[in-house]
C-alpha cells in the first residue's frame, strides 16, 4: 500500500518539489530467478534514480524517511537484498561482493534505471561499490553512512563469531529479543526502542542468520581493498557521514574514505553509532537531501543547485 506524505508539513528542510504528496509503493523485481521487493518513490519511470542499498540487518525499511524526501525530486528506488527482508533467500544464492553486485546491477536493469546515485549504509557499501567499479558510466555520486572502501580493516566481535563454524550457528540460534536488544541498545544508545525492535524483527528469520553466516564467512575484512584504485580513478562525487560512536566500523575509516573519493566531503556526527541515519533522521537528512538535489540537478545539466522555494 501507498503511503502519503505531507510535503509542505513533514519535508525536513524545506526541500518540496511536488505539489501532491509523495507515495511509497512497492515494486518486484526477479534477477535470475531471485525476488527482491523494492520500495519506490518519486517519477516512476526516470532513468536517473537515487538507489539505497542496505547492509545487514537492513531491510528496505531502513530507508523509508529518506525516500519520503528524495521522492521530491528524483526517483527514489530501495530493495530488499537477497537473504534480507522479503526478498528470497535460497541457500545457493552467492552471498558474495561479486554476487549482491550482479543482484544489484540486474535490479536497475529491469527497472530501467541507467544512472545511480547510489546511499548506502553498512555491507550495502560493499555490494553498491562492487557494482560501480564495475559500472563508471552508470554511477552519478556516493553517499556513504557509516560504510564504504574500508582499508585496514579488523572484523569486530560479532563478525567474528560468525565467521567461525559451529559458534556462528550457535550465536544466531540462541539469540533472543533481549539478548540482541541489550547488546545493540549499549553499544547503540541513541537508537531508539522501536527501531531496535524493527532491526530484531528484520533479522529473526533463520534464512536471514544462514544468509549472514553465509556472507561474512565468503568476506575477508580486506576484501575491499582492491575497489580503492578503480573508485580512486572515477573521483566519484562523495559524501561521507559518519556517527563517531560505531562499535563495529571506527571513525578512522571515514577519513580513509578520501583514499578513494578524493573529492569526498566528510561529516562526522558526535556520539552517533551505527545507525545515525535511525538515531538521527532529520539531522542525516539535512545533509544527505541538500547534496543528493545538488547531484541531482547537475547531472540533469541545469548547472549549480539552487535551494528550492
Amino acid at each position: 500500500m501507498a503511503e502519503q506524505f505531507d510535503v509542505a508539513a513533514g519535508a525536513a528542510g524545506g526541500w518540496g518539489m511536488r505539489s501532491s504528496p509523495v507515495t511509497l509503493d512497492a515494486v518486484k523485481a526477479t534477477v535470475a530467478g531471485v525476488r527482491s521487493p523494492v520500495l519506490q518513490a518519486g517519477d516512476a519511470q526516470g532513468t536517473e534514480a537515487v538507489v539505497f542499498v542496505h547492509g545487514n540487518p537492513g531491510p528496505a525499511e531502513d530507508w523509508r524517511s529518506l525516500m519520503l524526501r528524495t521522492g521530491e525530486f528524483v526517483r527514489s528506488v530501495a530493495p530488499d537484498m537477497p537473504g534480507y527482508g522479503n526478498a528470497d533467500k535460497p541457500k545457493d544464492f552467492p552471498y558474495t561482493g561479486a554476487g549482491y553486485a550482479r543482484h544489484l546491477g540486474g535490479i536497475l536493469d529491469q527497472l530501467g534505471i541507467a544512472r545511480a546515485h547510489l546511499v548506502m549504509h553498512d555491507f550495502g557499501g560493499y555490494w553498491g561499490l562492487h557494482w560501480a567499479a564495475g559500472h563508471p558510466d552508470a554511477v552519478a555520486s556516493v553517499t556513504l553512512i557509516n560504510a564504504g572502501v574500508l582499508l585496514g580493516y579488523r572484523w569486530h566481535k560479532f563478525a567474528k563469531i560468525w565467521r567461525t563454524p559451529g559458534l556462528g550457528e550457535l550465536f544466531q540460534a540462541t539469540a533472543t529479543r533481549a539478548a540482541f536488544g541489550g547488546l545493540v541498545s549499549r553499544e547503540n544508545p541513541r537508537l531508539p526502542a522501536a527501531q531496535i525492535d524493527r532491526l530484531y524483527a528484520a533479522s529473526k528469520p533463520w534464512p536471514t542468520k544462514r544468509a549472514v553466516l553465509k556472507l561474512y564467512r565468503a568476506t575477508p575484512a580486506t576484501a575491499m581493498g582492491s575497489l580503492r584504485d578503480p573508485l580512486r580513478a572515477l573521483d566519484l562525487p562523495a559524501l561521507v557521514v559518519w556517527g563517531t560512536g560505531d562499535p563495529y566500523i571506527p571513525r578512522v575509516q571515514a577519513e580513509r574514505q578520501r583514499e578513494s573519493f578524493p573529492s569526498a566531503r566528510v561529516e562526522l556526527l558526535e556520539g552517533l553509532g551505527h545507525w545515525p541515519f535511525l538515531e538521527e533522521p532529520v539531522r542525516v537528512a539535512e545533509l544527505v537531501i541538500p547534496f543528493l538535489f545538488e547531484q541531482v540537478a547537475q547531472s540533469a545539466g541545469r548547472g549549480e543547485a539552487t535551494e528550492p522555494s
